[in-house]
């Protein structure tokens, strides 16, 4: 029987797509004005970027529910439950709790949507809707601080209706690039949209096109910049059982003691750090952020789909990289962190991605691919995938599955064949989601 979180999402689903988002804000502000303007009634920490938003936001709002705050996280896409995109203190948000929600928004949709319509415009799109719904949801809860990850983009990104405290950046670069611009520099400048009047902005490291795009519109506002490698620094990274131990020197030049980051790759530890400057930036940059506070925070951190392990006999890792910036942090975390002497890859790619950049950078740990279409009508086909893969991976077997189970039973099949062998699935969001949901319905007991 279909529940109350999936009546929302399959009445969603009947808009436009979030992979075709309206570059536009206002009727957005329209619909949450209609809605009482939910997204004014607590402060927000707003996340932008191209790789390590998603985990980049779940630390932060780790952090602070660590520091005793009632956390809102919203992010996108779901991997397996569609409730996973609204967390209430690191939980899914309750399915009748959601679609309360939105029942109460059906009527300024309507009102909206006859609006858009009626001056030749198209009707509020799925994420559109969607984030409005997420702020209704939080302000019922109602949280202390929302955490809230950009969809696409920044400027014109429907999430943007909200008045930011702190705006923090991932590493920026190119991605979604017929929409955002041909280059670092035009993407970055759309991002920096998100950066408000009086605010505070913290940074990872960036290209110096896109950090001039920062710098540019942070003094336009009257922003205050800290910049990661200049105002705040990752001292130290060390392999540990189980993921990370770094050591972070903060905002306030003090240098924390050693944190465990129970997350795999280099790149985990970099996100691990700017969150701690996110949340330093929110409590005030004059002080660092309780012991206490760090140790519980981060020893409650999960980042479901980056590494994640799914099955062990034999191993299956399966990881939601979908761009070749993606995949470089993938390649560097896992011969780093595992010693498998072979891997086979699953991959499956969505076709306005980088499918060539991506399976090129993934080379140097593939001994065997086996490629699958994903289970979206946005799907690069078997037959195609496997052709790059041939140029991009010379020399290394190919197949061709014509779905992700077929292709989990053949790498699996062959990865259980030999000891020092493992299995990891990656390429797409989605394909990563399908993985997790079927290895629960397989029963692996991991995922």
């Amino acid at each position: 029987m279909t529940g109350p979180a999936e009546r929302v999402y399959a009445e969603l689903l009947e808009r436009v797509g979030e992979a075709n988002p309206r570059p536009r804000i206002e009727p957005v502000r329209r619909l949450a004005e209609l809605a009482g303007s939910p997204q004014l009634s607590y402060p927000v920490i707003q996340v932008a970027g191209t790789n390590g938003k998603t985990s980049t936001s779940r630390a932060i709002a780790s952090l602070m529910q660590a520091h005793g705050l009632r956390t809102g996280l919203f992010t996108s896409p779901h991997l397996v439950e569609f409730t996973e995109r609204f967390q209430l203190d690191g939980e899914p948000i309750d399915g009748s709790v959601l679609a309360g929600a939105w029942d109460e928004l059906k009527l300024p949709l309507e009102v909206v949507d006859a609006e858009l319509v009626a001056a030749g415009h198209a009707p509020i799109t799925f994420f559109e809707a969607l984030a409005v719904l997420a702020f209704a949801a939080f302000a019922d809860a109602p949280v202390d601080v929302a955490v809230i990850e950009v969809g696409m983009g920044g400027e014109w990104d429907a999430t943007n209706i909200v008045e930011a405290q702190v705006a923090v950046f991932t590493p920026i670069g190119l991605d979604h690039t017929a929409i955002l611009g041909p280059d670092v520099e035009t993407i970055a400048r759309t991002k920096a949209g998100i950066i408000k009047d009086g605010s505070t902005v913290v940074t990872a490291g960036q290209e110096v096109d896109a950090l001039a795009e920062l710098e540019d519109a942070a003094a336009r506002h009257g922003a205050r910049l800290y910049v990661q490698g200049r105002d705040f620094a990752l001292a130290d990274d060390r392999l540990a059982v189980g993921g990370r131990q770094i050591d972070v020197v903060g905002l306030s030049g003090l240098a924390y003691d050693p944190i465990f980051v129970p997350l795999f790759g280099r790149h985990q530890a970099e996100n691990a750090a700017l969150a701690i400057a996110a949340a330093e930036a929110f409590f005030g940059a004059d002080r660092p952020l309780p012991t206490e506070v760090v140790d519980y925070g981060f020893g409650a951190l999960t980042s479901p789909g980056r590494l994640q392990l799914i099955g062990t006999e034999p191993i299956v890792y399966v990881d939601a990289a979908h761009n070749p910036h993606g995949a470089a942090a993938l390649v560097t975390a896992v011969t780093e962190s595992f010693s498998f002497e072979e891997l086979a890859l699953v991959v499956g790619v969505l076709a306005e991605k980088d499918a060539t950049g991506l399976l090129s950078t993934l080379a140097p740990i593939a001994h065997r691919v086996t490629v699958t279409p994903v289970d979206s009508p946005r799907t690069t086909s078997g037959d195609e995938l496997r052709e790059l893969a041939e140029e991009e991976i010379p020399g290394t077997p190919i197949e061709v599955a014509e779905s992700l189970p077929e292709a989990l039973d053949e790498a699996r099949a062959w990865a259980a064949r030999a000891d020092g062998r493992a299995v990891l699935v990656v390429g797409s969001v989605l394909l990563a989601g399908e993985a997790i949901a079927f290895a629960r319905a397989e029963g692996w007991g991991i995922a």
